[in-house]
Order: structure tokens, then C-alpha cells, then sequence
């Protein structure tokens, strides 16, 4: 996972009259936890557009005063009719593995987009546990080769360092029929062995379900 350096100090008086005020300088009140002892510090808002304003993830030098704590964002509070930030939580990395949500960017055209199928990204993000230095700060997922009534799941991605803890049947993207779509030999011989199978389940095949929806 990439990291980026942030500096704040730690704050030298708590309370809602000292964090407005900090606000009103254009500071943001933090706290990192998740160590020893909770830290405090204050942070000028303008040094989060890097780490808030991205979907990415990122591992977080924070320097509080000359002592550098590596953190991972947990939480950020905004102002609900300004969207300034308000508080963020930190968590100290202290060597165990961690929960966070990772991005999924999509990489290529997929070749059932490119016969006149309807791409449907189901899932834009997913949970995941480890060691942020082992992950990556997204995840990408190649869709050239998807073909039209075929789907990429949860339990079809394997990126070292991550264990994810959503569904594993859970759908991120598929491609589905669309009027139009033209149907190439190698995909109409799979979603006809795809209609057997359903069929033998007792479920609907590929072309009801898109004539479904």
C-alpha cells in the first residue's frame, strides 16, 4: 500500500470550545488510538485533500510534533450543510492485521461490452482484513475477457495479502443481454452449457433473467 506524510501537533487543550476554535483556524481536531495511549492532535485541513478526497486507500505517516505515527484513516466527520471536515480517527499500525473497505477500479472493455452487452458493476468497494503494508491501495480487476452472461464474484479475486470478508457469491460486475447484443460462437456454446445447468437446477436461464429485467 502507498503512503503519503501528513503533518499535525498534538492539541493542547480538548473540549467543544477548543475544537471550534480549531476550526475556526482552519484546523481539523484527529485522534489516533489503536496504540498505547490515544493521541490528540490537530491537523491543518487542507493537508487531507490528498487522503480524503480519493476512493484509494493509503498508509498514513502523521508527524505529531517530529514523532512519526504510521495510521490508517478510520473516520472522517463532516459538517452536514458545508461538508467541512469536522473530526477524524486515525488508527495506530502496530504489526496485526487491520479491516478496511478497498476500492475496485476496473481495468479494459469487456468483450461482451464490446458485441453490444450491458456492463452492471454491482459492487465499487469491498471489505478486507491484513497488513496494510501487504495491501495494495485498490484492487483492479481486469473485465477484458467477460463475456455477455458471465460475472466476476467476490470469490473469483485473488490478490495477495487480503482476505475479504464480504459474500463470496456476492456479484462485483458482470455483463448482461441487452436488445441488439450480438452473441459470438464461443459465448453462445457457454450460455447455452450455462441454460442446461440452470435448468437442471430449476433456475432461470441467462437470457430470462436479462428478458427479467
Amino acid at each position: 500500500m502507498e503512503s503519503i506524510t501528513i503533518t499535525g501537533s498534538k492539541r493542547k487543550s480538548l473540549g467543544k470550545a477548543d475544537a471550534k476554535a480549531l476550526r475556526n483556524e482552519g484546523l481539523v481536531p484527529c485522534i489516533i488510538y489503536g496504540g498505547k495511549e490515544e493521541v490528540h492532535v490537530q491537523v491543518d485541513e487542507r493537508g487531507f485533500n490528498k487522503l480524503i478526497f480519493t476512493p484509494n486507500q493509503y498508509i498514513v505517516n502523521l508527524d505529531v510534533d517530529g514523532e512519526t505515527f504510521s495510521v490508517i484513516l478510520k473516520d472522517v466527520q463532516y459538517h452536514p450543510l458545508t461538508d467541512r471536515i469536522l473530526h477524524v480517527d486515525f488508527q495506530q499500525l502496530t504489526g496485526r492485521p487491520v479491516k478496511m473497505t478497498l476500492p475496485i477500479h476496473t481495468r479494459g472493455q469487456a468483450r461482451g461490452v464490446l458485441n453490444g452487452g450491458r456492463l452492471r458493476v454491482v459492487r465499487r468497494d469491498v471489505k478486507v482484513q491484513g497488513l496494510p503494508e501487504e495491501m495494495p491501495s485498490f484492487i483492479e480487476l481486469d473485465i477484458t475477457n467477460l463475456r455477455i452472461g458471465k460475472a466476476i464474484k467476490i470469490g473469483d479475486l485473488d490478490v495477495p495479502g487480503v482476505t475479504f470478508l464480504a459474500d463470496p457469491n456476492q456479484i462485483v460486475v458482470a455483463v448482461r443481454m441487452k436488445r441488439g447484443a450480438v452473441v459470438d460462437d464461443e459465448e453462445e456454446e457457454t450460455e447455452g452449457a450455462e441454460g442446461a445447468e440452470a435448468a437442471a437446477e430449476g433456475g432461470e436461464t441467462p437470457a430470462a433473467e436479462a428478458a427479467a429485467e
